[in-house]
């Protein structure tokens, strides 16, 4: 059976419980252990895959099509696991299996209420992501005393008593203030958040405390917090300082022992732990000496940074294998539509344009691309990216000044990006979704082929519009090469231009499959490409 740790945060939202979840579980996998994540959303949207990127950041998609929380990808990333369907619930999911269960008559006439029905379903849900593992991990998202988290809580104090003792662990995530006028750490905060924590039944094991940078928690402090909040002592109080990187927090948590801490608690081995491959990641990543390369990204959701969270951390995981730094440098698509693309990016050694929704700030993210093109800029394009490049392609270099995407505009003369009727995947708003894990066959010596060193390759999508191929015959004769090709339905993935240093745009989001210790073969090539120019 499956051991338990549930991760709940109190006083602010935004404490980082994922990345609190994530390293805990990266801790716990290098002493051997099996370690799914599970996080649950309580809000009653069925997924984020709706949600706009300035409501809840990127939306993460699992190999089986799954649109996810972020945080999903926080935890494919430093466990080095891919995650499923399962590993993201929201109470929109919850709430629609309970009413299809009802429809069905399969209570038998009860009256369906919170307790037992939903909670029973919460708990159904946290029992299939243990099924095969050592240890689950599940992050309940919000804050203690929102009326949305607590039936969660509730299904953690039933769930925790079947259990039974030294089955589970629970971690609370809480805000430690610095009142920089007095000088003074205040911890009464987190007291209240565990307070409001108790009386809902639910008691923490061990507290995360979160504080700035330059903060420290002394013992005095350490042992008020562990009398007042009922810990067993002020072992079990975790101090999470900012860090110079996420990546770091691991280092942070194995120095205060977290991870033995809580394979004490549920009666498990201590195996051993190797953390040098780690720290050599961390210690490239903060190196002042390495030579910085600056990568402009170009999107329409800059303003949130959470927006493009695995494009950047992909870059950066590309910058190590590299031996140089990698400065992300957000750039509205839009002010290159007002100002022309030279002001933004003439300071740059690489230009990316990522994927999106919506007709906002294309013409920006064209004009990058025919940047990049004329200026043997280094190029990656993904989803929106590589329909971009092609419309930007057959405009200025094959002469169909009209060209465009239909997701754009309803009529056109020279649709080069349309949707694919014929699929038969996931329909939504008019248009195709193709969501998850698909097969793409590379074209021999190609700089696909030459980046990936295979022939065939699995990536993952998250689109609806493709590659309209009445128009490759043409594109081709001008100079492009489709250098990737999904062998099932004759769908281009992989555009490039041999006569460019290195340009290359993919339909897929090789971002989600890329690792700090594994980068992503197309982030590598592109990172590379910017230190040889």
């Amino acid at each position: 059976m499956a051991k338990y740790i549930f991760v709940t945060g109190g006083v602010v939202s935004g404490l980082g419980k994922g990345i609190t979840a994530a390293s805990l579980g990266k801790l716990l996998r290098l002493r051997g252990y099996r370690v799914s994540v599970q996080k649950i959303d309580p809000y009653l949207n069925i997924d984020p895959g709706t949600m706009s990127p300035y409501e809840h950041g990127e939306v993460f998609v699992t190999d089986d099509g799954a649109e996810t929380d972020l945080d999903i990808g926080h935890y494919e990333r430093f466990l080095d696991i891919n995650c499923s369907r399962k590993s993201g619930i929201t109470t929109g999911q919850i709430y629609s299996k309970i009413f299809a269960k009802e429809r069905r008559g399969d209570y038998l006439g009860h009256t369906v209420q919170i307790v037992p029905h939903v909670t029973n379903e919460i708990k159904n849900y946290m029992r299939e992501i243990g099924e095969g593992q050592d240890i689950v991990i599940i992050e309940i998202g919000g804050t203690v005393g929102d009326i949305e988290q607590s039936v969660y809580i509730e299904a953690i104090r039933q769930f925790r008593r079947e259990l039974g003792i030294g089955n589970s662990v629970a971690v609370h995530v809480t805000l430690i203030p610095y009142i920089a006028s007095s000088g003074e750490i205040k911890t009464k905060p987190t007291q209240n958040s565990v307070k409001d924590l108790q009386q809902l039944g639910v008691f923490a094991d061990v507290l995360v405390c979160r504080t700035t940078a330059g903060i420290e928690l002394d013992q005095e402090h350490r042992d008020k917090i562990a009398m007042f909040c009922g810990l067993d002592n002020q072992e079990d109080v975790i101090h999470n300082r900012d860090c110079r990187t996420i990546y770091e927090v691991p280092l942070m948590f194995a120095k205060q022992k977290f991870d033995q801490i809580v394979l004490k608690k549920l009666n498990l081995k201590l195996n051993k732990c190797d953390l040098s491959e780690w720290q050599k990641i961390v210690d490239k990543l903060c190196d002042d000496h390495l030579p910085e390369v600056t990568v402009a990204l170009v999107g329409k959701y800059v303003a949130v940074a959470d927006a493009y969270i695995s494009v950047t951390e992909a870059l950066k995981h590309a910058g190590i294998v590299n031996n140089v730094r990698t400065k992300v440098k957000l750039v509205q698509a839009e002010n290159l539509e007002r100002d022309g693309a030279e002001p933004w990016l003439s300071d740059v050694q690489a230009i990316l344009v990522p994927g999106g929704f919506g007709n906002r700030g294309v013409e920006g993210k064209i004009a990058a691309i025919k940047y990049a093109r004329e200026n043997n800029i280094p190029f990656l394009g993904i989803c929106l990216g590589m329909q971009t490049a092609v419309i930007e392609f057959a405009r200025n270099v094959c002469g169909l000044r009209d060209a465009n995407s239909t997701e754009f505009v309803d009529k056109l003369k020279y649709p080069v990006i349309d949707i694919i009727e014929d699929q038969k995947d996931i329909t939504t708003k008019g248009g195709t979704m193709r969501l998850g894990l698909y097969d793409c066959a590379l074209k021999p010596n190609t700089l696909a082929a030459k980046l990936y060193g295979k022939s065939t390759i699995k990536e993952r999508h998250r689109h609806r519009y493709e590659f309209n191929n009445q128009y490759r015959t043409q594109l081709e004769q001008a100079g492009m090469v489709f250098s990737g090709i999904n062998p099932q339905a004759n769908l281009v993935e992989i555009i490039e231009l041999p006569s460019h240093p290195f340009f290359i745009a993919c339909q897929c989001h090789p971002e989600l499959l890329s690792r700090p210790n594994r980068p992503h073969p197309l982030f590598k090539g592109l990172i590379a490409a910017a230190v040889q120019k």
